[in-house]
């Protein structure tokens, strides 16, 4: 069964700062919806129902903007807003199962999925980065959802992680994994290397924010050493790996888009806002001198 899913959102942003300093980036607008609701629509459409946030000091307004807001619902009621009203119903109405767990000290996305042990349970999880936009049809999730079920045919206590080619000039941003390649979007994955240097990268192939981890992740993640302040998520994948848990990747079908630094959060406006039919025309509209 795959039916939780958790989204670590506990981090400072500073690659967005100053604007970070006060607002969550996952709560930075994409038109008029905050970036984080479309992570959410994309987990609710790949079938998930539990959804578990690991958040930090400042972060309660992401909790907050799926919750009931009573005292909005009233006033746009007493002002005949309907079309308003409908609007705030239909997010509140999104998340019908929804936790929350501090990560008190940022001590890296590792420690941030560990927050989450308790929530989780014994099953296996997704886990979605907040800032990382995948445009796809069907969504990523419930693309790599189909393929780790039918893995489950063939395999146990097996993980998925979605890839994605880089240019060899962006690897060192990344993970990067090294593998055998089962088909075309397939690859069984024997090492991965928390951003290497172009010289010394084992492949292309980056990690990005889209996971399916077998339960035993968390116990992996009390094992491995804190490197830079931080426990890497990386660590404790190469580490079950290295034990004899299966992991594969996924070179997923559509469209990433980095909403956690500038130009890839204004790349992601104007990607959303050529989709609809009058923000094209003013796009269009815009005359620039390059």
């Amino acid at each position: 069964m795959l039916r939780k899913v958790l989204f670590p959102v506990a981090g400072f942003g500073t690659r967005m700062l100053p604007v970070t300093k006060v607002v969550p980036k996952e709560l930075l607008p994409i038109l008029n919806r905050p970036a984080i609701e479309y992570v959410v629509d994309e987990a609710l459409n790949s079938g998930f129902d539990s959804f578990i946030f690991v958040i930090s000091y400042g972060k309660e307004a992401i909790i907050d903007y799926f919750d009931v807001d009573l005292g909005l619902r009233s006033f746009l009621a007493e002002r005949k807003k309907e079309s308003l009203l409908d609007l705030i119903k239909e997010v509140e109405s999104k998340v019908k199962t929804l936790s929350a767990v501090r990560q008190k000290i940022p001590e890296g996305l590792g420690h941030a999925v560990l927050s989450a042990e308790r929530l989780v349970g014994k099953e296996p999880f997704a886990v979605i980065l907040g800032d990382d936009l995948i445009d796809a049809e069907p969504p990523c999730l419930k693309q790599m959802k189909e393929l780790y079920l039918e893995l489950s045919a063939q395999t146990e206590n097996h993980s998925l992680i979605a890839l994605e080619e880089v240019s060899l000039e962006e690897v060192s941003k990344y993970g990067i994994v090294e593998g055998e390649r089962i088909s075309d979007n397939l690859i069984k994955i024997k090492r991965m290397v928390e951003k290497p240097s172009p010289e010394e990268a084992p492949s292309n192939l980056a990690i990005v924010g889209r996971y399916i981890f077998h339960p035993a992740i968390f116990e992996y993640l009390k094992r491995i050493p804190k490197k830079g302040g931080e426990y890497q998520l990386t660590d404790a994948m190469q580490l079950m790996i290295e034990e004899g848990y299966p992991f594969y990747g996924y070179i997923f079908q559509g469209i990433r888009l980095d909403t956690g630094n500038p130009k890839g959060y204004f790349k992601a406006i104007l990607h959303y806002a050529s989709k609809d039919p009058e923000l094209r025309e003013i796009l269009k509209s815009f005359s620039f001198e390059i």
